[in-house]
């Protein structure tokens, strides 16, 4: 039996209300934490030539535990949340992970 492959969703969007971004998310950090389905790990990152846009990388186990943590309602009111604090509607990519290398 093979190991389930590494998923990651990457969100785009952009804010001028990063401090209230930040806030949501600390409050869905908490509310996922230990979830058997929920993100493994997030990165976010600011565009350094265009201030208010953002990507923010969210890892999962597998594609089926993300599919699992998307269906949940509690995903669905922070989605909702998260685009009301938006200027642009956010996009996703879904990638699987085919590689990832610590350098130090």
């Amino acid at each position: 039996m093979s190991t389930p492959q590494r998923f990651v969703q990457i969100l785009e969007f952009e804010t001028d209300r990063i401090d209230d971004m930040r806030a949501l998310s600390e409050e869905g950090d908490q509310r996922l934490a230990g979830r058997p389905d929920g993100p493994v790990r997030r990165l976010v990152l600011k565009d350094r030539n265009r201030p208010d846009r953002y990507l923010v990388l969210v890892e999962f186990d597998s594609h089926e535990a993300a599919m699992r943590n998307s269906d949940d309602p509690e995903t669905g009111k922070f989605a909702q949340s998260m685009a009301a604090l938006c200027t642009t509607p956010p996009s996703f990519t879904d990638c699987d992970v085919l590689e990832a290398v610590e350098l130090r």
